[in-house]
């Protein structure tokens, strides 16, 4: 028997962390070439472009941390297991039309 999928499995709080990490420094990155950081062009640039870079950094680390965090609390662990070899709706729709072609029971 197997054991059940946690969702600890499903992503482990280290890989959680470097991917908001990893899209904070991407971020801050694109932020600074951006405002030209390794231009040089007026006195102050620099400073101002690091400042701006952290702070953007910092607001994409929380909401990639706190957005996929949201999203691994939508997946059900037991559904990760179950393997589906049919469109996800047609259950229901066969369960309409059954109803609907039951005789003798009318529905009103």
């Amino acid at each position: 028997m197997t054991e059940p999928t946690t969702r600890r499995d499903l992503m482990k709080p280290v890989q959680l962390l470097g991917l908001a990490f990893g899209a904070a420094v991407f971020a801050g990155v694109v932020t600074l070439i951006s405002m030209g950081f390794f231009q040089q062009r007026f006195e102050g640039q620099s400073e101002r472009a690091l400042v701006v870079a952290a702070v953007v950094a910092g607001i994409t680390f929380i909401v990639v941390l706190v957005g996929v965090a949201l999203m691994l609390l939508v997946i059900d662990p037991v559904q990760v297991t179950k393997t589906v070899d049919r469109p996800v709706l047609i259950a229901k729709d066969e369960e309409r039309a059954a109803d609907a072609s039951a005789p003798g029971d009318p529905k009103l």
